[in-house]
């Protein structure tokens, strides 16, 4: 069984400034990133040789937190002292920006070479302008080449011009080029720091590797869904997806990718209180108001000091967040490799993919000024933890909208999937009046009788259900009588107050009618909130 060393490194690290011992260089390209909101765990791997006494890591850039810095050598490999130096960026441009300097540099030379192409054919029109004109004495022209002549020059001429404006075209388009490659390196640059090199002493009886991991900011990622539904087969397929984006300073190419609920630049010191303290003072000859002073507490915590400034060159990039997370830390593994350039830009992994059974019910909630029928559909929720995202919702192949969903928020998936043209609702005034109920006692009262009309014009049997808010009184002085015909079989729809429901499965083109009858009474003076 191989057996691996572990070495913390914040409290043996070392700034050299002055040269170390020479040493094989190696890369230590990334083989893997731990992303969580706002931050990232990077994961490096050193060869390291039989033999070997002193490896030297580079092209490390400048900006994590050497405190974070993790060596974990193979059995057979002692790791002893470690030493870490920075560079100036100049002496060590990332991989990146070396691409993008070589891109600046060959626009810049097709630009200079349109430009002597131009200037060239510019003489040459110069030169049979002055030729038309007479100018500088041209030679004289035998009458019997005159036609040949003046042809040669009217299609010298024009050549150069032709050369002149398919130049400018190609310079123009080489210019945008040019413009935005100098952009992007100077973001490049901009998001680029000081490069570091860490140098570490071991002794190698065998080869093996040297893996290095440090934390680094400007990174994050946030949980997004697809859902879509197919009505015929009522399935739900269910893709988990994560948006990510960095700007870390190096850029990720071909890594593996874990991300992680856990918040590492949490604090996670355990709550000191203090004790609470209370001192009497004896009443003075000089009447005081009272003042928080009497009140004399153990002095708190000194708050956190307030971040640093941000840099010269900071933008104003951040990092995607959750916006919620569970008790504990959740990892979710990305099946594929991912690349992702320290630019900022956003991408999107898919984490897995699953097709749920799904129940279909067409919802209707009149009272709530939605007079529209829409379709849902209800799912088992699979073991895990599921975070809140945006889901993207696609019906029978069609893509219909997007929404915040959270699907911790009840026992089962429910998602919303647009409205259904085939079902009706129609909301039919019976009574609506108001006025005073009797002389004597000065009582108001309020009568509101409705009727909902549902439709369906679907070709099969659909299930719908009908909510409506009934009025709940919170106060001795307002009573409410309520009538519902026929009988609710939904009593406080997901744990709602007042809520009530009817279910019913609706049989081509049938029509089902639901009254709601509720006489308010309530004192002719003051306010009723909450009264139509």
């Amino acid at each position: 069984m191989e057996f691996k060393q572990a070495w913390p490194i914040g409290l043996a690290f070392a700034v050299a400034t002055a040269a170390v011992t020479t040493a094989a260089a190696s890369e230590a390209p990334i083989q893997s990133v731990t992303l969580y909101p706002g931050s990232a765990t990077v994961e490096r791997v050193a060869q390291v040789a039989a033999g070997a006494t002193q490896v030297e890591i580079t092209g490390l850039p400048a900006n994590f937190d050497k405190d974070t810095v993790r060596l974990q050598a193979d059995a057979g490999i002692q790791v002893g002292q470690v030493v870490t130096r920075d560079q100036a960026r100049a002496d060590s441009p990332s991989a990146r920006e070396a691409d993008l300097e070589a891109k600046v540099q060959a626009l810049q030379d097709q630009v200079a070479a349109i430009d002597a192409d131009i200037k060239s054919a510019q003489i040459v029109q110069g030169y049979l302008e002055k030729l038309g004109t007479g100018g500088d004495k041209p030679a004289p022209v035998d009458a019997k080449n005159l036609a040949g002549t003046l042809d040669a020059i009217r299609k010298g001429a024009f050549d150069a011009l032709e050369r002149v404006r398919n130049d400018e075209t190609k310079k123009r388009a080489l210019t945008k080029q040019l413009d935005a490659a100098q952009r992007e390196l100077a973001q490049a640059r901009a998001g680029a720091r000081a490069g570091r090199t860490i140098t570490v002493q071991v002794a190698a009886r065998q080869g093996g590797k040297i893996v290095l991991t440090y934390q680094v900011e400007r990174a994050g990622w946030k949980p997004a869904y697809r859902a879509a539904l197919d009505s015929s087969a009522s399935t739900l397929d269910l893709e988990r997806m994560a948006t990510i984006s960095q700007k870390t300073g190096e850029d990720w190419t071909n890594v593996k990718l874990r991300l992680s609920t856990g918040q590492p630049s949490l604090v996670v010191a355990a709550p000191d209180p203090l004790p609470w303290l209370l001192d009497y003072q004896p009443p003075t000859e000089k009447i005081v108001a009272p003042t928080t002073a009497m009140f004399r507490a153990m002095p708190a915590p000194a708050p956190a000091a307030p971040p640093p400034p941000p840099a010269a060159d900071a933008d104003d990039y951040i990092a995607p967040i959750l916006e919620s997370q569970g008790n504990f830390t959740t990892e979710f593994e990305v099946p594929a490799r991912v690349t992702l350039a320290s630019d900022g830009r956003e991408i999107a992994v898919s984490l897995s993919r699953q097709t749920l059974k799904a129940e279909q019910r067409v919802l209707v909630a009149p009272r709530s000024g939605h007079d529209a029928a829409v379709l849902t559909a209800q799912a088992a929720r699979p073991d895990g933890v599921w975070l809140p995202g945006q889901v993207q919702l696609q019906r029978d192949g069609t893509y219909v909208g997007a929404l915040r969903w959270d699907p911790q928020a009840g026992e089962r998936f429910r998602l919303a999937f647009g409205r259904d043209p085939l079902v009706r609702v129609k909301v039919e005034e019976r009574d609506r009046k108001s006025g005073q109920a009797g002389f004597f006692n000065g009582a108001n009262q309020r009568r509101i009788a409705q009727t909902y009309v549902v439709t369906s014009t679907h070709r099969q049997p659909i299930d719908v259900l009908v909510l409506e808010p009934t009025p709940v009184s919170e106060s001795d002085k307002v009573t409410v009588k309520t009538a519902l015909r026929p009988e609710p079989d939904v009593r406080d729809w997901e744990q709602r107050r007042g809520l009530v429901g009817w279910t019913r499965t609706l049989k081509p083109n049938e029509t089902a009618r639901f009254d709601v009858d509720y006489v308010i009474d309530y004192p002719k003076e003051g306010y009723v909130q909450g009264l139509p």
